[in-house]
């Protein structure tokens, strides 16, 4: 982040809270996994309350170090998707993004596991993963919504599907599929809704298998993202699942809440029903 843009958010939060007659301990994160480190250290201080003002990758560290605890999140969405955000209904308003946060109202959500790492909002395999990889790649100034849209369709038009093996709370059925996808909330951000009647808190996955189809059809049913119509398009299977399971013979690509990484042979995937406290 530039140190500016962090120096003006600390200012904007300590003047909001001392009107309030708080004083707030404001940390300002410096590497990957620094968010994580400091919500573990709030939990073990028995923190009430840990204010993240950030994207989802931001979110997903300090919400799954929280995850099991008593301290209650409070969320400033600051990121290219800010899909868990959107799902909560938090305003993009950092002044009253604040204001909920701040508020009476605590809700316990679900959190999803992937393999060994949680999620908060969506977890995928396939080529939503790939993208997810080569957008981290960029750097943080040259990210957003059209640098998004080309690597998207570059890889509509590259993208090599795999077999997979998956068992979804049911007997395992074989796929070709263009991508298989764990939601716990309702899009993946920047309004690319893929479940939208999927619930933080009803203890269950939504999960999609797209199978493979040829490039033109996979941009003509990509429309369904927009749409929030996912499950109308064709050969995609929906379930709402506890457990699941997905095997391949080749290296699996996936990503948590949009951080990627990659898994050989065989992934669990599970929820932790209510086991995050989420000011909003």
């Amino acid at each position: 982040m530039d140190p500016s843009a962090a120096t003006r958010r600390a200012a904007l939060i300590r003047d909001e809270l001392t009107k309030r007659d708080l004083k707030p301990s404001i940390e300002i994160t410096t590497r990957v996994g620094h968010a994580r480190e400091l919500a573990l250290a709030a939990v073990q201080d028995r923190a009430d309350l840990l204010i993240v003002w950030g994207g989802d990758g931001t979110l997903n560290e300090v919400g799954t170090a929280a995850a099991g605890s008593d301290m209650a999140i409070g969320i400033i969405p600051a990121g290219s998707g800010n899909g868990f955000a959107a799902a909560l209904g938090i305003p993009r308003d950092p002044v009253r993004a604040l204001a909920k946060a701040l508020g009476p109202r605590v809700q316990a959500i679900d959190v999803g596991v992937l393999g060994e790492r949680r999620f908060l909002n969506v977890a995928g395999i396939g080529i939503d993963a790939r993208i997810a990889a080569l957008f981290n790649q960029r750097a943080r100034g040259s990210r957003g919504k059209w640098p998004y849209i080309s690597i998207g369709v570059t890889q509509g038009c590259r993208y090599k599907s795999l077999e997979y093996t998956v068992q979804l709370d049911a007997d395992p059925v074989r796929y070709r599929a263009l991508l298989i996808a764990f939601a716990n909330g309702r899009e993946y951000g920047m309004g690319a809704s893929l479940a939208p009647r999927a619930q933080l808190d009803d203890g269950v996955l939504d999960a999609f298998i797209v199978e493979d189809r040829p490039v033109v059809s996979r941009f003509w049913h990509a429309r369904h993202l927009a749409r929030g119509t996912v499950d109308r398009a064709p050969r995609v299977v929906t379930a709402k699942v506890r457990t699941a399971v997905v095997e391949s013979s080749e290296p699996i690509e996936y990503h948590v809440d949009g951080e990627p990484g990659t898994a050989i042979g065989r992934l669990e995937i599970g929820v932790l029903p209510g086991a995050l406290k989420v000011r909003a």
